[in-house]
């Protein structure tokens, strides 16, 4: 009698830490405490969109798209590599590409972010959906912008998947959590 009730115990401890590790979106991870980002908004991604002057050329100056490819298509010296890089190093290239084709003499550049590719907000929020992404917002602010908690929501955890990552990753309310653009922020609903 003793050893089931043993394993009939092993059993509960194994199947609860299982439970937590798949949710319906996929696999979850957590860390004790989570670190804020220092890195948000810092390195460009396809679907951000960008001002571009060249000084003395307003032909040339204008509003770009990253596209999916991770480039901008520049008048003359054509795609440009700009998804992981900052808006510097891609003002640098750009200054390169038109001096090195003798296109422009000493081309005087910047570049600008005009605006960052969307996040988005699911699970036990009143408005789940798109939003714009604005510098600086953490995930309360992020759920505001969603039209707040439902009753149902949790509100001690809540699950983030960065861009490019495949794995949600779960974070306490308690602190602070920045959002990066492209960011899906999910809700949970709570169990009590």
């Amino acid at each position: 009698m003793y050893r089931i009730a043993l394993n009939l115990c092993a059993a509960f401890v194994v199947a609860t830490g299982i439970s937590g590790c798949i949710t319906d979106y996929g696999p979850v991870t957590s860390d004790e405490a989570p670190v804020v980002s220092t890195r948000v908004a810092s390195s460009l991604q396809s679907g951000d969109q960008l001002k571009i002057i060249v000084f003395g050329e307003d032909s040339l100056s204008g509003i770009y798209d990253i596209s999916p490819a991770g480039t901008i298509t520049m008048p003359l010296v054509g795609p440009i590599a700009a998804s992981g890089h900052t808006t510097s190093e891609v003002a640098h290239a750009l200054t390169r590409a038109y001096a090195n084709g003798k296109f422009l003499q000493e081309p005087k550049i910047s570049v600008s972010v005009v605006t960052f590719r969307p996040f988005f907000v699911l699970g036990e929020v009143l408005t789940p959906g798109r939003y714009q992404y604005t510098s600086g917002i953490d995930v309360l602010g992020a759920v505001a912008t969603a039209g707040g908690f439902t009753y149902r929501a949790s509100r001690d955890v809540v699950l983030i998947r960065h861009s490019g990552e495949h794995v949600w990753q779960e974070y306490s309310l308690a602190t602070p959590v920045s959002v990066e653009p492209g960011d899906l922020i999910r809700v949970p609903e709570r169990y009590f």
